[in-house]
């Protein structure tokens, strides 16, 4: 099964909204749990979870780059666009 017009329209679509949802917020806040998970999958290792026990839970701040907005909303344009030129299916 390949991908047809269906699946291009709703992956053009998302891909534009979460660029416009980019676009819209500076940062995203971290839940502590999924802190703690970024924390150990990207090198704070063990001994950063060892000492969590003494200091109060922390929340990773995110700041997406003001262009990863534009370059998805650029991509989900393009690929509903091309949903719209393809064959019905």
């Amino acid at each position: 099964m390949g991908i047809n017009r269906n699946h291009l329209i709703l992956g053009g679509l998302l891909l534009f909204f979460l660029g416009v949802q980019f676009r819209v917020v500076e940062s995203f806040t971290l839940s502590e749990r999924s802190s703690s998970f970024v924390a150990t999958r990207l090198g704070a290792g063990p001994t950063a979870q060892l000492a969590s026990w003494q200091a109060p839970p922390l929340r990773k701040v995110v700041e997406p780059p003001r262009w990863l907005g534009l370059a998805l909303m650029s991509v989900g344009a393009v690929l509903t666009i091309k949903s719209l030129s393809t064959k019905g299916g």
